[in-house]
């Protein structure tokens, strides 16, 4: 069966996922069904405790006593060398306000076809209503619908992809989303706190900071096997925060030691990753990880993401306090805007997209 055109600027009923899953049918169009070498297998992880991925207590960082703030310091600074991914649980976000966002989330995708379609993701954009990252007729889909919104600074929105529907959606993105600013304006304290730098130097470093938000939904598939809710990819950001729907089937999955390893969700907590920005910036002590999103039969999945980066006229280049001659330089300097554009035009490859700031020696692979 010869693969279906798509054109990312309109995704039709073809390749949309839910309206897939509104037919009933059994059968995996050719452009969702992966090959050999990427099918996930849904084989069991070993239930052991080294494979769960470190729990951060927020509220020991904000109040704790001295040796609770050293300890939950300690495990952070483990967590981003070791995993590149935590879960923060005491993360102070009204617990009403995460029920909110995935309320008008859902309402949102559950709207039908021709009401999204009104919000179109643009080719080479990643704001809107579609699949981002389709830069060819023969690449594969994943299994997931996705709506994504510049949120900060104002001039990265696109007032015309903000909808109407939900009546309430805008007035609790905006919300959520000065929570979760101020959530990564203070985790970055405390990672700059754990390598032993002053704690505003990311702050300082990163002027305006950008944000953006998307929401992704997963409908059962009836071939989990086959497909991939969302490619492999590390994040171009500084600082990625994940919110896992209630009552979500596990579907992220992070790739720790060559293992694809579940991450349980925590109720009401976060989970966190580095993006390839600090791990730049860290000159590779802090990892940005690959993870990818995998379906359930019957399940579905809704997770809601916000991502916070440095703004796009800022130079970065690995921190000369973290250069040395055990660690030597991994990472060119570069403009961070090149950066974006250059990680937004171009399909979810692993961590390939960090080739761009990687200093290439002889004896690279």
């Amino acid at each position: 069966m010869a693969p279906v055109p798509i054109s990312p600027i309109k995704v039709g009923h073809i390749n949309d996922v839910q309206e897939l899953r509104k037919a009933k049918s059994m059968v995996i169009p050719q452009r969702f069904v992966r090959d050999m070498a990427e099918r996930p297998t849904l084989a069991r992880v070993p239930k052991s405790s080294s494979y769960n991925i470190p729990v951060i207590d927020f509220s020991k960082l904000l109040k704790g006593s001295k040796d609770e703030f050293h300890s939950e310091i300690s495990k952070l600074s483990t967590s981003c060398e070791e995993w590149g991914f935590f879960q923060v649980i005491n993360h102070g976000i009204d617990l009403g306000l995460l029920e909110s966002i995935e309320k008008v989330a859902m309402d949102f995708f559950m709207l039908p076809l021709e009401e999204k379609q009104k919000y179109p993701m643009a080719p080479g954009t990643v704001q809107g209503y579609g699949q981002a990252f389709v830069f060819s007729e023969d690449q594969k889909l994943d299994w997931c619908n996705m709506f994504a919104l510049g949120i900060e600074p104002h001039f990265i929105r696109n007032p015309k992809l903000w909808p109407t529907k939900p009546a309430n959606f805008s007035e609790i993105l905006e919300e959520y989303s000065r929570e979760t600013r101020e959530l990564c304006q203070k985790l970055l304290k405390f990672i700059a706190t754990s390598l032993g730098l002053n704690q505003d130097t990311f702050e300082e470093m990163f002027g305006v900071a950008v944000q953006a938000a998307r929401m992704n939904y997963y409908p059962p598939c009836p071939r989990p096997d086959l497909v991939l809710g969302l490619s492999p990819h590390s994040d171009g950001s500084a600082l990625t925060v994940l919110q896992q729907g209630k009552g979500n089937s596990v579907g992220l999955q992070i790739l720790k030691d060559n293992t694809w390893v579940p991450v349980q969700p925590i109720p009401n907590a976060l989970v966190i990753n580095i993006g390839d920005t600090i791990e730049v910036l860290t000159n590779g002590q802090y990892k940005s990880v690959e993870h990818r999103a995998v379906t359930d039969k019957e399940k579905d999945r809704l997770s809601i993401v916000t991502f916070y980066a440095p703004s796009y006229e800022i130079e970065l280049g690995p921190m000369p306090e973290l250069v040395n001659e055990n660690n030597p330089c991994k990472y060119r300097r570069y403009n961070h805007g090149e950066y974006s554009k250059q990680y937004v035009s171009n399909k979810l490859q692993g961590k390939k997209t960090l080739d761009f700031a990687k200093i290439q020696t002889n004896n690279s692979s």
